[in-house]
């Protein structure tokens, strides 16, 4: 980054109550386009554990689903992959939410028709959010609409 953009970004970040070591890991950040082989290709050679959570930029309690997602994983003796997938917008714009998500480690944005590609990951899913899918160690997948038990996360980590 330049040093004029670096000090704007820390001004408005600044403003917004947000510190730049924030601002930094979210810039750090990498988009990954998720289309209709993506969660295929995460089932086969993903990481595990690894829970993800499907958002839209609308959704108010996508946020506080991810931090029980994320306080439930907290005293593992490794981290974790928490991934975020933003399923109505990309780029720059899914990127901006990623501050909504403190700890997140993978951003992803829908990258196609949004219908098929939630037909890919699960064609049961009513298209409601947050929709959390965790992976455990063995590759078992647990679906949640809403936020995952206390139960259901110590059982996905155990």
């Amino acid at each position: 980054m330049n040093s004029i953009f670096k000090t704007l970004l820390t001004l408005l970040l600044a403003l917004a109550g947000n510190s730049w070591a924030q601002a930094d890991q979210a810039a750090a950040r990498t988009l990954v386009n998720f289309d209709e082989t993506t969660w295929g290709t995460l089932l086969q050679t993903g990481p595990r554990p690894a829970a993800y959570l499907f958002t839209t930029s609308y959704c108010s309690t996508c946020p506080d689903a991810f931090a029980k997602v994320r306080a439930g994983t907290a005293r593992q003796a490794h981290a974790i992959p928490l991934a975020v997938v933003m399923m109505d917008v990309g780029g720059t714009q899914a990127l901006r939410h990623a501050l909504h998500f403190q700890g997140l480690t993978q951003m992803y944005a829908f990258d196609g028709l949004e219908a098929a590609i939630r037909q890919s990951v699960d064609p049961q899913w009513p298209n409601v959010t947050p929709y959390v899918v965790l992976i455990d160690k063995k590759g078992r997948v647990q679906k949640f609409i809403g936020p995952p038990t206390p139960k259901a996360l110590r059982a996905w980590l155990g």
